[in-house]
């Protein structure tokens, strides 16, 4: 195994006698599965950064290296398209590791030849490296690597690469949950957490999940650098109470024009919201749930989740109601299953269920919710009609500090 650190700077000797070049670089492909192969090196001769195939290096060590073609002969250095620089792009940078779902800086990186190739096999995020450039170049290779990162759990941030063409994969990130998406987004700089939300951004709905979960800073962060049809995009993508919260923090001159962007049922939704003060229960309240008649039957009623856009942490009850929209009951989805489906729901829900006016305060939605140990809890309008419920993570979020996750150092560089 190599360290860049030790080869970076080593003398290149080439045929005739030429010992006048120096490595300043090493020149990888990225883009496939597996470990990096070496493409090339950059060798500085004649003043100038001069390109060298890794086909025509013989000899490649701490010691220094042998290329086979005269120097002089070597072509300049051009960036050619998926290629990246290790020390220039990637050394001493962040990067994520996939794995663990948090960031590690590259202060070293490590080569190993496989088979008849050179290739990149991970990263060493200790202080060890370090040490290594802190003594003479021919005690380096005697400092140990540390916890070195295999490369396969790595993905590196490569919008700063000019001409790499390339993006962090979807593929990798979308194995993530969102949470742990936001926190890496939150511990990175600006540009990093831009190109992490740009790569989920193939997919929608991950992406207004990683923004949900984003503190409200990070959410107008991001947003400002969008046009208000991307703006309103992301928040139509988004739960309408998460939405609301995210549309009253940005500039009030932006506010109506990303509203009236909004598809219409959305936009419905979160107009209503918007009467209702966000420390309160109509504030806290998603207005999608699921709801059916107390003589529908149970087979009914699970088809009715099924089809439901409410969020999957709040489809776990069913409310039953009257003709009129009266909360009547309600009946967990657990229930449900077990029940016979031919049952009607009059029969297995649970009738006089606790619930909350529209103005109530963040302290009595905690005690109701508390005493009776509810997960999901109705908000119920002045004449008991169905407008609403609150999820206990709604009510955590808005109990927990600010930056509550970098406080407890999730997703923090290593």
């Amino acid at each position: 195994m190599l360290h860049l650190s030790c080869l970076l700077g080593g003398p290149v000797s080439a045929p005739e006698g030429e010992r006048d070049g120096r490595l300043v670089d090493v020149i990888v492909r990225l883009g496939g599965s597996g470990h990096p192969p070496v493409a090339g090196l950059v060798v500085q001769y004649d003043g100038e950064d001069r390109f060298v195939p890794v086909k025509d290096v013989s000899r490649l060590d701490c010691e220094g290296v042998e290329v086979g073609v005269p120097l002089r002969t070597a072509g300049p250095f051009e960036r050619r398209p998926g290629e990246v620089l290790l020390s220039r792009d990637l050394w001493a940078r962040h990067l994520i590791n996939v794995q663990r779902a948090r960031l590690v800086r590259a202060n070293d990186i490590e080569l190993a030849r496989v088979g008849s190739r050179w290739e990149v096999i991970g990263v060493d995020p200790s202080s060890k490296p370090v040490l290594r450039r802190l003594i003479p170049r021919s005690m380096r290779r005697r400092v140990r690597a540390g916890d070195v990162v295999d490369w396969t759990d790595i993905e590196p941030f490569v919008s700063h690469v000019p001409t790499a063409r390339l993006r962090i994969p979807f593929r990798k990130l979308a194995r993530l949950h969102p949470a742990q998406l936001a926190d890496l987004v939150e511990a990175a700089s600006h540009d990093e957490g831009e190109e992490i939300i740009r790569a989920v951004g193939a997919d929608r709905e991950l992406e207004a999940d990683v923004f949900e979960e984003l503190d409200l800073d990070h959410q107008v962060e991001f947003l400002r650098s969008r046009s208000d049809a991307e703006a309103a995009q992301v928040l139509a993508a988004m739960a309408p109470d998460d939405a609301v919260d995210l549309l009253t923090e940005l500039d009030q001159e932006r506010r109506l024009p990303i509203l009236q962007r909004l598809p219409a049922p959305t936009q419905r939704k979160v107009r209503a919201l918007l009467n209702y003060n966000p420390e309160t229960a109509g504030g806290l309240m998603n207005p999608d749930f699921v709801a059916v008649t107390s003589s529908t039957t149970v087979a009914d009623a699970l088809l009715a989740v099924r089809s439901s856009t409410a969020p999957p942490e709040a489809a776990g009850v069913v409310f039953v109601t009257d003709g009129a929209g009266l909360l009547t009951g309600t009946a967990l989805l657990v229930e449900l299953l077990r029940a016979e489906p031919t049952r009607v729901l009059a029969s297995v829900s649970r009738p006089d269920p606790v619930s909350l006016p529209p103005d109530a305060d963040i302290h009595e939605v905690v005690r109701k919710m508390t005493d009776f140990n509810l997960a999901v809890a109705p908000v119920v309008d002045e004449s008991g009609r169905l407008i609403g419920q609150i999820t206990v993570d709604d009510v955590l979020e808005l109990l927990l500090p600010s930056g509550w996750r970098r406080q407890y150092g999730m997703a923090a560089p290593d």
